[in-house]
């Protein structure tokens, strides 16, 4: 039994590589989360979109967006921010509304390969392929599969197909209020509106557009590795 135990757990570990590997170059045609919710949805789904671009197709300033609202440090770790890991540890120590502090690697691990709850065995698996991501790919692959597979409404998948639903153009031509907008809503897609913003979801695309401009486009040529 050990012996069988232990070498499903070697197949496992070489087929995550191996899936992160092709997963650098090849672009996924179906995610975890998304079939997760095809099956139990918070609500009934309309209908699904989704366009899978590249990231020079998708505007700058929506890429600036949910790195100033979700994960500012992220041209700089290595696919954990321990800083922000802390801080929320000793926050949450405290009692009160649990805060998170999952950088946008984790979350694209979390997108791509797990299921949604808050276990430390799901958590392992997840600390494990943000570190194969990190090791495997640069920060704008990263990026690029973040925006396409994230979650930007009932069945509203990626930047293209969240351009389109709410602001009718593609995602190339997002201004940095519509960006602040969709990067706002990103904490829950199912509860914040995003058009026309709810004033919560106003509120935080101001602040967001508030930290776009401090980060400024240096971290954008970072992400991208221009110097």
């Amino acid at each position: 039994m050990l012996s069988w135990l232990w070498r499903i757990l070697v197949g496992a570990l070489l087929l995550s590589v191996v899936m992160v590997a092709l997963l650098r170059f090849l672009d996924p045609p179906i995610w975890s989360w998304r079939i997760e919710r095809a099956i139990s949805p918070p609500a009934p789904i309309k209908q699904v979109e989704h366009d899978w671009v590249a990231l020079d197709a998708i505007s700058p300033q929506l890429q600036l967006a949910v790195v100033a609202a979700e994960d500012q440090h992220f041209p700089d770790h290595n696919g954990f921010d321990m800083a922000a890991i802390s801080s929320a540890w000793q926050h949450n120590e405290q009692g009160g509304r649990v805060r998170g502090a999952s950088t946008l690697s984790q979350q694209t691990a979390k997108n791509l390969f797990m299921w949604s709850d808050r276990s430390f065995v799901r958590k392992g698996i997840e600390a494990w392929f943000t570190l194969l991501m990190e090791l495997g790919w640069n920060k704008s692959r990263i990026l690029e599969v973040y925006l396409n597979i994230v979650e930007f409404g009932p069945g509203i998948y990626g930047a293209e197909a969240a351009a389109r639903h709410y602001f009718h153009k593609p995602a190339a031509r997002l201004t940095r209020y519509e960006a602040s907008l969709l990067a706002a809503a990103l904490p829950n897609p199912w509860r914040y509106r995003v058009s026309p913003p709810s004033p919560y979801v106003a509120q935080r695309a101001a602040w967001i557009r508030r930290q776009m401009s401090q980060l400024g486009q240096v971290t954008l040529n970072r992400i991208h590795g221009v110097k």
